[in-house]
């Protein structure tokens, strides 16, 4: 199926201008969905440009979009937060219903996973969530720190290199990671849910999805990605 896109930007929580690309089917989309990306990655990740592009031949639109200080997006990296990220998520969908259509479902990878989780209550549309590798908790993602997590909690800041990148992180990120009420938002989440996971994934384990899909009301299903990495 022929496939059409269009780059957008909108503001974002923190009144930045945030990159986006909407991946659409040739014919009218039957439904809108919200991606958002991993810790650091990007709209154009291979899991997010794959993944929308497959909902979108579909006949599903999806818009995918930069976080606050990522990839095209405007903005600083060390000052945002897991809670600013949840805040572009919810301006995302506030977006895409004002332009196109109020989106029903939400798709995260990685830490994007846990921020469906996190705003899908805040977005009355959604009717369904998808996590992939999505850690249980957001605070995950400060055993990927190593020493440097010590070095920000003593000096309130740090520079962090993950993969080949290097990123200014500050201590309200971490401090912002702890306060989730995570398994709360999980619990009542009110949506289908879908969690997919490999089983072999190193960087977020599979007792995370077990925890999410035990803590999450029905209706909810499983999907064990054999032999995928995170």
């Amino acid at each position: 199926m022929t496939q059409r896109f269009s780059r957008i930007t909108f503001p974002g929580g923190s009144g930045d201008a945030l990159a986006a690309r909407l991946d659409l089917p040739a014919e009218p989309p039957r439904a809108f969905a919200v991606f958002a990306h991993c810790f650091t990655c990007g709209k154009d990740s291979h899991a997010a440009a794959r993944i929308s592009r497959a909902l979108a031949e579909r006949g599903i639109g999806v818009l995918r979009f930069d976080f606050t200080g990522l990839g095209e997006s405007g903005g600083d990296f060390a000052d945002t937060t897991f809670s600013c990220d949840v805040s572009d998520l919810t301006l995302a969908a506030d977006h895409l219903a004002a332009a196109h259509g109020a989106p029903s479902l939400l798709v995260g990878h990685s830490l994007g996973g846990a921020a469906v989780l996190a705003a899908a209550q805040a977005i009355p549309s959604v009717r369904a969530v998808v996590t992939i590798g999505a850690p249980s908790q957001p605070g995950h993602v400060v055993d990927l720190l190593g020493g440097a997590a010590e070095r920000i909690e003593q000096d309130g800041e740090a520079d962090v290199t993950l993969g080949i990148r290097t990123f200014r992180m500050r201590r309200q990120f971490i401090d912002d990671l702890a306060a989730q009420p995570q398994e709360d938002r999980i619990r009542g989440l009110g949506r289908a849910l879908m969690v997919l996971h490999a089983p072999r994934d190193s960087t977020v384990g599979i007792d995370n999805a077990r925890q999410i899909f035990d803590t999450a009301r029905h209706p909810k299903s499983f999907v064990a990605l054999d032999g995928a990495d995170h």
